[in-house]
């Protein structure tokens, strides 16, 4: 439950505001005379309800029941004892760095919070921080100037993270920059949930926060890195593992 509580936190003026509204609906439906208003009304009230439950509930499944920040869905991706260099980049939200370097002791992981993301500055930045503190090492970066040599990572992890790159062309610029900073046969590990119709039914317009596959795909083409898999974590969120060729 720990991110589903940081989810809440994040979020819970949007929770209040909706439980308010709902209230305000069920509440006016009694002073309402047509049958037809009135159930329209408690109607409504109630999908606002079960909307907010319904996204909760998947939060629940997609943070804290999944494999997300687990990484064993990579182990047929990835062969970690031929590993030396991995970056990991967060935004203000690290649950996953140390569980890497538990996992893998031999990996240099070099951790990199991305520069002035919408996190950095909200109150439950520092909640998330107490239940996650940040890395010792950790280094702040903009993904349009990524601090690496030529040729010098094994892998990228970005782990529901870089949805938060608001601007198209700085997302082109991140997978330029990625693609000269990994070697030959590296990849690019991106977990991250769509805007699709089953993040549409349980997170309504907090969808529109995600980017489409299309969106994806314009984002990584130009820098000449190839998606060689799309697949599904959860209901909620894709794997897409990109290569360097």
């Amino acid at each position: 439950m720990k991110i589903t509580r940081l989810v809440i936190l994040f979020n819970y003026k949007k929770i209040l505001l909706g439980v308010l509204v709902s209230i305000l609906l069920f509440i006016g439906s009694f002073k309402l005379h047509s049958d037809i208003f009135i159930l329209l009304l408690r109607l409504l009230s109630a999908l606002i309800i079960v909307n907010i439950i319904a996204s909760l509930t998947a939060s629940y499944w997609l943070y804290d029941r999944s494999d997300l920040y687990e990484l064993n869905d990579l182990e047929d991706t990835i062969n970690w004892d031929t590993i030396e260099n991995v970056v990991l980049i967060h935004a203000s939200f690290d649950p996953l760095s140390r569980r890497l370097e538990e996992k893998c002791p031999h990996i240099k992981v070099t951790v990199c919070d991305i520069y002035g993301n919408r996190h950095e500055h909200e109150r439950g930045i520092e909640v998330s921080k107490k239940m996650f503190p940040p890395h010792p090492k950790e280094i702040k970066i903009s993904v349009d100037t990524l601090p690496f040599e030529d040729e010098s990572q094994d892998v990228i992890l970005a782990v529901t993270t870089l949805h938060e790159v608001l601007d198209h062309q700085k997302r082109v610029l991140f997978f330029k920059e990625a693609k000269r900073i990994l070697k030959k046969g590296g990849l690019i590990i991106v977990s991250e949930q769509f805007r699709d119709t089953t993040n549409f039914i349980f997170f309504n317009i907090g969808a529109f926060h995600f980017l489409s596959w299309k969106q994806w795909k314009n984002s990584i083409s130009p820098s000449g890195l190839n998606i060689v898999k799309n697949k599904k974590v959860t209901p909620f969120a894709n794997m897409l593992v990109i290569k360097k060729d």
